[in-house]
């Protein structure tokens, strides 16, 4: 028999799936202009409706081998990457989450992973969209700045975040969406698109002051070694630009779990 613990967390996993499946509708109908909140999934090849059976994420893919079973034509494997990222976000909130939601005040027991949830649920959009159509949603990316801007000011009513350390996260969010316009302006354009230095703001806000600076060097520095890689291997070319969202968010992620340490550790370096 399987226990409890194993059974919520297969459950979680699976609902995660069902959410991300249902992002993905979101995400092409919005990029063809369609109403994603009317009509059944269709085959994006030969636009047969799917039956119920189809539609299960991950295990329809894999039953039916990756093909459409009208038309034969191969299915997007960003399908079931989608689904099993966002699967994974679920089932890492409930196993791991505990590990960083350390808030003990009410309600903020609540908030907290409430919060992270749905900042993880942001993210993965952001990636998704970036990664495939080379655009950052605004309306994504203003939830982000809005749900990160209330959730420090809470922390600020409640006494658990200084006034003062608000202060500077604020401070380094105008300094660092500063940095990114200078970087846009001056090169036109060229290495990443406007959408990247506005979504600079939420992420900043979500770092804080002074992993913010951990964040962005780090971001910089993934995305700088791929974008060398692609380019020798053909699949880039210089001086075009490449998503550079997701190496925001890789670098914000990164910064969130290992900021401090990297921070202390430079401290001793000086």
């Amino acid at each position: 028999m399987f226990s409890p613990l194993f059974l919520i967390g297969v459950s979680l996993f699976f609902f995660g799936s069902c959410v991300g499946s249902f992002l993905n509708l979101v995400i092409y109908r919005t990029e063809t202009g369609e109403q994603w909140m009317r009509g059944r999934s269709k085959c994006e090849s030969c636009h047969h409706q799917l039956s119920w059976f189809e539609n299960i994420p991950i295990i329809s893919f894999l039953f039916l081998r990756g093909k459409c079973r009208h038309c034969s034509a191969p299915l997007s494997i960003s399908h079931v990457i989608v689904e099993s990222m966002m699967g994974t976000l679920f089932l890492w909130w409930y196993v791991a989450g505990f590990l960083f939601f350390q808030l003990s005040q009410q309600p903020f027991t609540i908030l907290q992973p409430l919060f992270w949830l749905l900042v993880g649920i942001l993210l993965l959009i952001i990636v998704i969209y970036d990664y495939k159509y080379m655009l950052i949603p605004d309306g994504a990316t203003t939830a982000l700045l809005a749900l990160a801007l209330l959730y420090r000011i809470s922390l600020v009513i409640a006494g658990i975040m200084q006034p003062q350390d608000f202060f500077w996260t604020i401070a380094g969010m105008v300094l660092s969406v500063a940095f990114f316009y200078s970087l846009w302006y001056f090169t036109k354009g060229k290495g990443f698109g406007f959408g990247d230095v506005k979504l600079m703001a939420p992420l900043a806000l979500l770092m804080g002051w002074p992993s913010l600076w951990v964040g962005i060097f780090l971001s910089t520095i993934i995305g700088s070694i791929v974008g060398i890689i692609m380019i020798i291997l053909g699949k880039a070319a210089f001086g075009k630009p490449i998503p550079f969202g997701p190496f925001l968010i890789i670098g914000t992620v990164l910064s969130l779990i290992w900021g401090d340490v990297l921070i202390a550790f430079y401290v001793t370096l000086i």
